[in-house]
């Protein structure tokens, strides 16, 4: 299916200020991979579904908090600005739930390893504007605003690129490719088609110590 050219696109971080815009990406989708409120990797989700009426305000009351981050990838619609994709990442302690998780914490535990101070744990495009590089644009918001915070070590968990097409909801943090290109080298493996990779990001120049 032929996508459209998003055009100029603009980085903002999910905010109260800026939630209306991810709601209404969210929505357009009926939620995303399966309904959810990119829910999965919060510590809540062990406790409720992502996916139920609740998810909608557990998240927006995660955001009021401080706790959900994500950058949001915002176009000029025809009926104003409208989000066509993000990342989502944050600390360990806001995003632990990982797949393959025992796996990943044994594996860390025998190379003697720290978790990162960041992770990139799901990345979404809108459908219309799928297979036009917001992937990387999203992640690369994602790095620019933890940079803003301080920056530090930041961990993703991308797939090793599929030998055939593959649905998005099997692809939901990106392609190993798309990280090289932003700077992120291969750690290990997790799980099948998963891996686990690194860089580390500067703080910007307005937080640098």
């Amino acid at each position: 299916m032929a996508t459209m050219d998003p055009g100029a696109t603009t980085i903002k971080p999910l905010t109260l200020d800026t939630w209306d815009l991810f709601a209404a990406l969210v929505d357009r989708h009926n939620g995303i991979f399966g309904g959810c409120w990119c829910m999965h990797f919060h510590p809540s989700c062990a406790n409720q579904d992502g996916a139920s009426p609740g998810g909608r305000t557990l998240k927006r009351r995660m955001v009021s908090s401080g706790v959900a981050h994500a950058a949001l990838v915002v176009r000029d619609g025809d009926d104003g600005e409208e989000a066509i994709a993000w990342a989502e990442y944050g600390t360990p302690s806001e995003l632990p739930n990982l797949h393959h998780r025992k796996q990943y914490l044994a594996d860390l535990a025998f190379a003697a390893e720290s978790e990162p101070d960041y992770r990139v744990t799901c990345i979404f495009v809108d459908r219309r504007f799928r297979r036009q590089g917001l992937v990387e644009v999203a992640l690369q918001g994602a790095l620019d605003l933890i940079a803003q915070a301080g920056g530090g070590v930041v961990e993703g968990y991308p797939h090793l690129p599929p030998e055939k097409k593959t649905s998005s909801s099997f692809l939901y943090n990106g392609t190993s490719t798309v990280y090289e290109r932003a700077g992120f080298g291969l750690v290990r493996a997790k799980g099948l088609r998963n891996t686990v990779m690194r860089r580390v990001v500067e703080a910007t120049s307005a937080n640098a110590t």
